[in-house]
């Protein structure tokens, strides 16, 4: 009789041990079920529930839309799927800002109401009180430095961050800063790969890049764009392992075409 071996679930220390061993870690964002089931069954390290839901999966320009609410409804079907990687849910545009009460009850809101690992905030020194406040909670923090996206009109751009020598510098810094509040690991966003490689050398928690090149400790991309389900979107960080675009829009083609011409179902598909 076969027994089922218990899944290992991947937590922040084992995070912490990959990158103490020189293991790299892999991160991919999930917003339902479906997926989730695929890329956790595939081995995936860290799940992110990202409020990246926003565009992908709600067709908007940018994050800030996508409320609590919604991040809560994609991190319960997320959770549902896992049985193996740790769950990252983003804490959305408004939540937690300039009010670290807010920070903190809409981190215990997504904790209790999906069973999710841990959260993510963008920001460096700027979200220092919030930070505090959810760990002081007992709930672990990624950060996320770099480009962030829920500041694009600040920006008013998504092109490379700390290129010049002042940013660059407030990026070390805010690195260490977030490293020294207890966030377990920190996304380094289009940022220079020299700086990300600084970075990651200069810190003990892990990094985890997406177009910051390939010394950060691990790397992370929107599933929707690695599987080539977006077609729109081809920055240069981006590499597509699939096509999916234009396999299903094949595969939906030959079944219009199959009902239109009588063709399905046939015989060995009715009852």
């Amino acid at each position: 009789m076969s027994v089922n071996k218990e899944v290992k679930k991947v937590t922040t220390h084992i995070i912490q041990a990959m990158k103490s061993k020189g293991e790299k870690i892999s991160m991919l964002t999930a917003y339902d079920y479906s997926m989730a089931r695929i890329l956790d069954a595939a081995g995936i390290d860290i799940l992110l529930v990202g409020d990246s839901a926003s565009n992908v999966m709600a067709g908007h320009e940018t994050t800030l839309p996508i409320t609590l609410d919604q991040m809560i409804y994609h991190a319960q079907s997320v959770v549902r799927a896992v049985q193996r990687a740790l769950i990252v849910v983003d804490l959305p545009f408004g939540s937690y800002q300039g009010n670290s009460t807010k920070a903190l009850s809409s981190t215990i809101k997504i904790m209790k109401e999906s069973g999710a690992h841990a959260v993510k905030l963008e920001g460096g020194v700027e979200i220092e009180e919030s930070v505090r406040r959810i760990l002081s909670a007992g709930v672990p923090v990624m950060g996320h430095l770099g480009l962030t996206p829920q500041s694009i009109y600040k920006f008013g751009t998504y092109t490379v961050r700390a290129k010049e020598e002042a940013e660059a510098k407030k990026l070390i810094e805010d690195s260490k800063a977030l490293e020294e509040m207890g966030c377990f690991a920190i996304v380094l966003e289009k940022i220079p790969a020299i700086l990300a490689k600084q970075v990651s050398e200069n810190i003990t928690i892990p990094t985890i890049g997406i177009g910051a090149g390939p010394h950060t400790d691990g790397q992370v991309l929107v599933t929707h764009d690695l599987l080539g389900i977006t077609k729109d979107f081809q920055p240069r960080f981006l590499r597509r392992y699939l096509e999916l675009f234009d396999a299903i829009k094949a595969a939906v083609e030959q079944y219009i075409t199959d009902v239109k011409s009588r063709d399905f179902p046939n015989e060995k598909e009715q009852y």
